[in-house]
């Protein structure tokens, strides 16, 4: 197992739930996880000859990207290179993480438009775009985070930060082909919501999000993903910023964790979930993402 799940009874009882267990991935050794899937795509990429990567990140999938190529070329191959490409409204605390990697194969550049910079700079062929968003085998990667969320005794559900949807549809796939009844809920914030806006009808949730890591509006996977959250019998959400505060608070009462508001992304939609009258007999999983 790469991260531990934890059982916080406290409070499951705060909520009104039988079982809540946290699934550690901001204890990842790649800081997030993102660091099940883009390590799996490198790697198969470096196997096929590619030795050139770039990515536009919010930062999680470029802090995985960095971390891995890094190791890659510790480990004696043949500098691997990896550009990053940011936006210039990135969080300092992000960049100076990506910051500690830059040497010779790893860059990073600020833009007004990263991701079509990403674009731009793919087109020949010449490096390839690492994006979980359209390439399929990113999902690959997170069949063993599936696999160690069954691990939990009676799941019954999974709560999980989404912006472009790859995890979540991973997961729900993995679920339905095992036949395991498993619920996928995605929560989205009040600045990008275009995958839960396909089960909440509220357009005055139009605030700039605390909580940054939610940034793709393009939703490339909604419609496959929002059948498979209809399959599974799910939901979306979408998280106000108070919301997110008050999911922060009630973790900090009840299990002394601080988490980032990316990571209470999750509690947010079970305590929506919970409110509105939903209910399990067993266990409900949220997905404590990382910053």
């Amino acid at each position: 197992m790469i991260t531990r799940h934890e059982a916080y009874p406290d409070l499951a009882k705060a909520l009104e739930m039988k079982s809540l267990f946290f699934k550690r991935e901001d204890l990842h050794p790649y800081g997030s996880h993102k660091g099940r899937s883009i390590p799996v795509m490198i790697d198969e990429y470096v196997k096929q000859g590619i030795k050139h990567f770039a990515i536009s990140s919010s930062g999680n999938a470029a802090l995985a990207a960095a971390f891995h190529i890094q190791k890659l070329n510790k480990d004696g191959a043949n500098s691997i290179i990896l550009e990053i490409l940011v936006g210039r409204h990135i969080s300092d605390k992000k960049l100076q993480k990506l910051n500690r990697f830059k040497n010779n194969e790893i860059t990073i550049t600020m833009h007004d438009r990263p991701l079509q910079t990403l674009f731009n700079k793919t087109q020949d062929g010449s490096v390839k775009a690492l994006r979980q968003s359209t390439d399929d085998l990113s999902l690959v990667g997170y069949k063993e985070l599936a696999e160690e969320l069954l691990e939990i005794p009676n799941l019954q559900a999974v709560f999980i930060g989404s912006s472009s949807g790859t995890t979540a549809q991973a997961l729900a796939e993995c679920f339905l082909a095992e036949k395991k009844a498993v619920e996928i809920h995605i929560v989205q914030t009040s600045s990008c919501h275009p995958i839960s806006d396909s089960f909440v009808d509220d357009e005055t949730l139009d605030e700039q999000s605390i909580a940054d890591a939610i940034v793709d509006h393009s939703a490339i996977r909604k419609g496959m993903l929002v059948k498979l959250i209809n399959e599974t019998s799910g939901s979306g959400w979408i998280a106000s910023n108070e919301q997110i505060r008050s999911a922060q608070e009630i973790i900090k009462n009840h299990t002394g964790l601080d988490i980032s508001t990316n990571s209470a992304l999750s509690v947010a939609g079970l305590m929506q979930a919970v409110y509105t009258g939903k209910s399990w007999d067993g266990s409900v999983a949220c997905m404590i993402c990382g910053d």
